[in-house]
């Protein structure tokens, strides 16, 4: 039998192990559907979703070079239906078992990023050279370069001095 790959064949479940489980697609051809392509939820034990004789779909994965070939059940099947997330406010939903109450807004912990209407109000400064370029030299725009990028340098040289020594060790 000649298999394309991609393809959706029906095969009888020959064997199985805890790896996977061998579909016989004709008298000739034998693949291997492994336990990771079995169903389309996590499988702890292969023998709660097929069992030996059953007659299942498969689709074909690859085809090696030494002519193993590699199934998958869950890719023959429909695909699920995709979850459709509700756009509406947490208030507006019904609370859910185990999750927050209807009431409860959402906490905003000093770590969260800022949100983006905060900067609207104050938006940080921006370095713009085109502005000093006007009214300065050359020599004027490197000497404040080079006090700037001073003083940054500094700055990181001080906190990573306080770093290493702030390493306490016990005796």
């Amino acid at each position: 039998m000649q298999l394309e790959i991609g393809k959706v064949y029906e095969g009888k479940v020959k064997g199985i192990t805890k790896f996977g489980a061998f579909v016989e697609l004709d008298k000739d051809t034998t693949g291997m559907v492994h336990i990771s392509e079995v169903a389309n939820t996590f499988v702890n034990d292969i023998n709660e979703h097929i069992k030996e004789g059953e007659t299942v779909k498969v689709k074909v994965l690859s085809v090696g070079e030494d002519n193993k070939i590699s199934l998958s059940i869950k890719k023959a099947l429909p695909a699920p239906p995709k979850k459709s997330f509700d756009r509406r406010s947490s208030g507006d939903r019904p609370a859910q078992q185990g999750g927050r109450p209807q009431n409860s807004a959402p906490r905003r912990r000093s770590f969260d990023r800022p949100e983006p209407q905060d900067f609207a109000k104050n938006p940080p400064p921006v370095y713009d050279p085109a502005d000093n370029a006007r009214d300065a030299g050359f020599e004027d725009m490197l000497s404040r370069f080079k006090a700037t990028s001073e003083e940054r340098m500094s700055d990181l040289k001080h906190v990573m001095d306080g770093k290493r020594r702030n390493t306490s060790r016990r005796k």
